[in-house]
């Protein structure tokens, strides 16, 4: 059974800095993908960036390009959202989520999902 486990979300003012965790268990296989998206109440999934099991750089999305960085740690299974001179648009419900085989940009094509951590960017 896969399971995910974000952590690290929080509120911190604009220009500020957060790192958020996920905690990945029960995946089998060499082919998969590992998502983080974001939800504001009221409006669609936003995808912000993933990466495959066989890649070397993550896709990002054009919002947050340059100020988010997202990297795996195989050993621990983990997957880690580090984000930088946020804005308060970039405040949101942080979700990680899974899916096997190819990567999407799809927040509907991802299987598994974490709980959410949220993020909250003041002025």
């Amino acid at each position: 059974q896969v399971q995910l486990v974000e952590s690290g979300g929080g509120s911190v003012q604009a220009g500020g800095s957060l790192s958020l965790s996920c905690a990945r268990s029960g995946i089998i296989g060499a082919s998969w993908c590992m998502g983080w998206f974001r939800q504001v109440p009221g409006k669609e999934r936003e995808t912000v960036s993933f990466i495959h099991s066989t890649a070397v750089y993550p896709a990002y999305a054009d919002s947050v390009k340059g100020r988010f960085t997202h990297s795996q740690d195989y050993a621990k299974n983990t997957q880690t959202l580090r984000m930088n001179s946020l804005k308060p648009e970039d405040t949101a419900m942080y979700y990680c989520a899974a899916r096997l085989g190819g990567c999407s940009w799809s927040p509907g094509d991802y299987k598994y999902w974490g709980q959410g951590t949220q993020v909250t960017v003041s002025v």
